[in-house]
């Protein structure tokens, strides 16, 4: 029995999903070792990701092969710019860089909805996926190392609803994933889309740390 698409990007992606995850930039973001600086050119450089991708998806929520994974209440644009006038204030558009990788990834997201909306769903499975699954021990964790009051602002991004409803999203959006395409060679392009995300996502996370002048931890 072959795989469903959502099984297959989770399997086919999951070691260089590792691999980002062990980046210089990740283990000073997971083990507090980010200053206000540092956090906020990460969200300034993920804003135009997310910005993207979300007209791409509203523009073709029509598209039979888009519509499953346009699920507007997990858009992340807006609590972005939010957690960024709240942690810097209304000049972080013009204050923090945005890097070249950032650059390029905006300029796929662009061209897939100008050309091949389907494989839009493998960047929904890449960001948001990993907003629900990981967002709660995120928002802890940047709760911490910038000394944020809990119920203050700078952490929309992370805010999905109670846990109930961060299961029911992600359940959602591996359904949606589902229902998106049963042609193979489409299915082969997402996930090989998605690989791409992953791998921009890496050189993201170098760039940062280059520009934040991050050492290796001991």
């Amino acid at each position: 029995m072959s795989l469903t698409l959502a099984a297959r990007l989770r399997s086919e992606t999951s070691a260089l999903h590792r691999q980002v995850e062990s980046t210089l930039f990740m283990q000073h973001l997971l083990r507090d070792r980010l200053d206000r600086r540092g956090y906020c050119l990460h969200l300034r450089n993920l804003e135009p990701v997310y910005s993207e991708l979300e007209k791409g998806l509203e523009r073709h929520a029509g598209n039979e092969d888009v519509a499953p994974v346009y699920l507007p209440n997990m858009f992340r644009t807006l609590p972005l710019q939010q957690d960024l006038q709240a942690l810097h204030g209304v000049t972080w558009p013009q204050d923090f860089e945005v890097l070249p990788s950032t650059l390029t990834y905006a300029a796929r997201l662009r061209e897939l909805s100008a050309s091949a909306p389907v494989l839009l769903s493998a960047h929904a499975y890449v960001r948001y996926l990993g907003d629900l699954s990981g967002g709660q021990m995120l928002r802890n964790i940047v709760v911490r190392s910038l000394q944020l009051p809990p119920q203050g602002g700078g952490t929309a991004f992370y805010e999905f609803g109670e846990p109930p409803e961060v299961a029911r999203l992600a359940q959602t959006l591996r359904a949606g994933l589902d229902q998106v395409t049963h042609d193979k060679a489409a299915s082969d392009a997402v996930v090989a889309e998605a690989l791409w995300a992953f791998e921009m996502h890496e050189k993201l996370f170098a760039e940062l740390s280059e520009a934040l002048a991050l050492t290796p931890l001991q």
